[in-house]
């Protein structure tokens, strides 16, 4: 049993156990003293010892995540917006917390006050970072934590699903606006992303050598869900990369050399001068999956193109078009 006393103004806490060392610490309250005694008894029951939780008054939450920065993040595929996310969460006021203070409310007032400023996505994916580093300092080192307190907050819900596809003659405007922008390529771009429903980093990262000529197809060594695929090419997708690659430099590996922010830029750019509001570049995804549907492609057959590993993620891409679905009634 712990041994709770006042001594010079302050309440100091002790605890005895056998097969352990004697633990005290002083507080301002005597209940503050009560419940780090109770936990410490806790962990002892439990672990069989109580850690020395020396290190986690001195161990800050920032020096976590910059180590996590350094020696986790770059083995990770994303991990140039992983680092970029840490960054954001090293300036932040929560990185200044020790972790032995460190509590589910301050991981819910970190929640609740970023959800006034970013998307509840993004939220969501810097408590996933949060939660990681915390995991990989118990299990990979040794910090003294009983629980992971991430774990124990509750996740914004994400509600991003789109049904926004090209409407009218929207995709002529964006083809004709191509001719009027600085980028080659970028009508190309397009065409291939409408054709093939690749996501934004698969094209960019799309290199020469990854097209077959011969078979009309797209071989993707790695893509965002771990695993590889090959993509048939439609013959409007294999005309279009054929005219740029006769104009293309033949010394670039790299079918499309631009990055992510730049695709961007031209992309608001684009939306100006073909005069198209609320579309995303993300969307010709939705766009190119739902027409390999309403080409008569089974769920199958399309996952195995648009690289979905689980098929219930089809039904966000899937928003056919009623008047077609009634003519196939009929």
């Amino acid at each position: 049993m712990a041994t709770i006393r006042k001594l010079r103004g302050r309440w100091q806490a002790q605890v005895r156990r056998r097969g352990m060392k004697p633990r005290c610490k002083s507080f301002d309250s005597k209940l503050e003293a009560e419940k780090w005694a109770r936990d410490l008894e806790t962990q002892v029951d439990r672990y069989g010892t109580a850690p020395d939780t020396k290190i986690l008054e001195t161990t800050t939450l920032g020096q976590l995540l910059e180590r996590y920065q350094r020696e986790v993040s770059p083995m990770k595929r994303g991990s140039v917006q992983e680092i970029q996310r840490i960054d954001v969460l090293r300036r932040h006021e929560l990185a200044y917390r020790t972790m032995v203070g460190l509590s589910p409310q301050d991981i819910s007032s970190f929640r609740d006050e970023r959800l006034r400023s970013v998307a509840p996505s993004t939220t969501v994916r810097e408590l996933a970072i949060l939660s990681h580093v915390i995991e990989v300092a118990i299990r990979d080192w040794g910090l003294p934590l009983s629980r992971n307190v991430v774990k124990l907050v509750r996740r914004p819900v994400i509600r991003n699903e789109r049904k926004r596809r090209l409407e009218g003659d929207e995709e002529q405007r964006l083809l004709d606006g191509c001719a009027a922008g600085k980028i080659l390529f970028f009508k190309m771009l397009i065409i291939l992303a409408i054709e093939t429903g690749m996501r934004r980093g698969e094209i960019l990262g799309l290199r020469w050598s990854d097209i077959s000529h011969n078979r009309r197809v797209i071989t993707l060594a790695m893509t965002k869900n771990g695993s590889g695929r090959e993509v048939p090419l439609s013959q409007r997708a294999f005309d279009a990369l054929k005219e740029w690659k006769i104009c293309a430099d033949v010394d670039q590996p790299r079918v499309f050399p631009m990055t992510p922010g730049s695709l961007e830029q031209a992309w608001y750019r684009l939306l100006v001068r073909a005069n198209v509001k609320g579309l995303r570049f993300h969307d010709l995804r939705h766009e190119g999956v739902s027409r390999l549907f309403e080409r008569g492609l089974n769920v199958i057959e399309v996952s195995s193109i648009s690289g979905h590993k689980e098929l219930r993620m089809l039904r966000r891409y899937t928003h056919l078009s009623a008047d077609d679905l009634v003519a196939k009634l009929s």
